[in-house]
């Protein structure tokens, strides 16, 4: 029976690249494996294809000659798939773990090295309009996973020592050969006594009984800088929970800051209105406004619209990287009298009058 051709095998065109030949072969590999119920001739017939072709020899030779030019053994001695032959599989940056989790089922659940940095962990904190203009310091209360007092986190007896796991030599890895119609796979996990680290407990600490961790109440001081914005995740470094024989992880604060009942901010400004009569508006006045500042007392001059913004720098929101201020805008609001008296109206009648 005459052999398809190789690009035809792969379903790929003759201008494929090399990342294009890889990619095809793993799809179709591990579609067809058959212990997965894929045909096993097909299976060989893709094999024998990706030897070729992933080579640029020999796919040169092949584009030149056919299926001659690289001989009825283009794999080397691959094609016989020869029982209790070790056959090495070239599936790239796909990994070999997960090409024997996906050819073979992965033989349980799959196991995974032991961190070595303590989880990461956030809270939310609320803190007023104005702790969040100026800055202000807190002081928060978390029950965290932290390293043993006893024997700081090491999971060993004052006294003792690590030492080399019995299981992996101290290897931290444990190797398992898998019988397959291609030959002896040999396939590394993680040791399930020493999980990774090849080392364990000459003696067990007497307090943790070897885990390093206790769960912990903590106090951590916080530093909330001038400027911070509501939304804003503050970062301490190692502040989250601990690990035997490793680094802790880290804490991120979440800040909220609570809505102000006069003030509002964009930015680096801060906003907010001040109500006037028309009176004050038409003729002038001098007006005291509210600032994060205190009270300040600004001149309001005749003829001023409802509307119309006064600018208060440097009693704004502070910049995070340097000492200055954005501004304070104040937006007037002129009232117009809903009810009036008889004398009242005769006085804005006349007034109207003369204009």
């Amino acid at each position: 029976m005459a052999k398809r051709d190789y690009y035809e095998v792969l379903g790929i065109s003759k201008s494929a690249s090399a990342d294009e030949i890889k990619k095809a072969f793993r799809k179709l590999a591990i579609e067809h494996h058959p212990d997965r119920g894929g045909e096993e001739t097909k299976f060989k017939e893709i094999n024998e294809a990706y030897e070729v072709l992933k080579d640029p020899d020999k796919r040169k030779r092949y584009d030149q000659f056919g299926h001659a030019g690289v001989g009825n053994d283009p794999s080397g001695g691959f094609g016989g798939f020869n029982q209790g032959q070790s056959m090495n599989f070239d599936f790239g940056d796909l990994g070999f773990g997960d090409i024997f989790d996906s050819f073979f089922g992965g033989g349980g659940r799959k196991q995974q090295r032991q961190p070595t940095q303590g989880q990461d962990i956030e809270t939310n904190i609320d803190i007023t309009f104005e702790q969040s203009i100026f800055g202000t310091e807190v002081e928060l209360s978390l029950n965290i996973l932290s390293k043993c007092d006893h024997c700081s986190g090491t999971t060993v007896e004052p006294g003792y020592s690590l030492q080399d796991c019995d299981q992996c030599g101290g290897s931290g890895q444990v190797v398992h050969v898998a019988k397959t119609i291609f030959g002896n796979i040999q396939q590394a996990s993680i040791c399930p006594k020493c999980g990774g680290r090849g080392k364990i407990p000459e003696k067990a600490c007497s307090v943790c009984h070897g885990r390093g961790t206790d769960n912990k109440n903590q106090k951590i001081a916080l530093k909330i800088p001038a400027g911070i914005e509501d939304g804003s995740v503050i970062r301490l470094r190692e502040r989250g929970q601990a690990i035997a024989n490793g680094q802790n992880g880290d804490l991120y604060v979440n800040i909220r800051v609570k809505s102000h009942q006069q003030f509002t901010r964009e930015g680096d400004i801060i906003l907010s209105q001040e109500h006037i009569g028309m009176v004050d508006a038409a003729l002038g006045s001098e007006l005291s406004v509210q600032t994060v500042d205190g009270p300040i007392k600004i001149k309001i001059p005749a003829g001023t619209q409802g509307g119309s913004d006064f600018k208060l720098s440097d009693h704004g929101v502070p910049h995070l990287k340097n000492n200055s201020r954005g501004p304070h805008i104040v937006t007037i609001i002129v009232d117009t009298p809903t009810k009036l008296s008889r004398s009242d109206r005769q006085v804005l009648e006349s007034f109207r009058n003369k204009l």
